[in-house]
């Protein structure tokens, strides 16, 4: 089976890849020449899931599925939510997104969070979501080199290292996209 990740992140792309069983080939946006910026403008997670993947049935005529995630952080009202990538503006710039928050953050006693995945799937004409939550705490440091985004400050509950000192493996299993991966594969299985 082939199936198009409606993404262009290469990040997003290998931790996907590395759950899914080697029966189901993934292929991205570029492997189809969707070159272009899918626009994102919905209000809420799962609606950004949805549209980009009716964006690719559209224009492209493919099956596919999209993942839309976002960081909610219970003392900034589950803010940045659907706008993580762009928190600190329209350059997607990591580091701006976590010293925003981290310095948003630092006159409060609340730190709990939880990453939020949906993935929106098309197949056959049938639009259904999954939905994986990981909650944890926001760290008062970046720690860390690996993963990406919000990875360096985010710390899952029952875990000492943020997910950005985590091997990917371990990342996966208890992680937001992890989850909502395994539902996916279920499903689709």
């Amino acid at each position: 089976m082939k199936l198009v990740f409606a993404t262009n992140n290469k990040n997003k792309l290998k931790e996907v890849q590395a759950l899914v069983p080697n029966h189901i080939e993934i292929v991205s946006l570029s492997d189809i020449g969707c070159t272009e910026d899918i626009p994102e403008t919905s209000t809420t997670i799962e609606g950004n899931a949805k549209q980009k993947v009716n964006y690719v049935k559209d224009n492209y005529g493919y099956d596919c599925f999209a993942d839309d995630t976002g960081l909610e952080v219970e003392a900034l009202n589950y803010k940045p939510g659907v706008y993580s990538a762009r928190y600190a503006g329209e350059d997607k710039d990591a580091n701006a997104n976590m010293d925003k928050l981290l310095n948003e953050l630092n006159s409060k006693g609340n730190r709990n969070a939880q990453f939020k995945t949906v993935i929106a799937l098309i197949l056959d004409g049938e639009l259904i979501t999954f939905t994986g939550i990981c909650s944890g705490n926001i760290t008062e440091n970046k720690k860390g080199l690996g993963g990406f985004g919000y990875d360096p400050i985010f710390l899952p509950n029952g875990y000492d290292k943020t997910f950005a000192e985590l091997p990917l493996s371990e990342k996966n299993k208890i992680g937001h996209r992890g989850k909502a991966v395994q539902q996916l594969i279920k499903h689709l299985s």
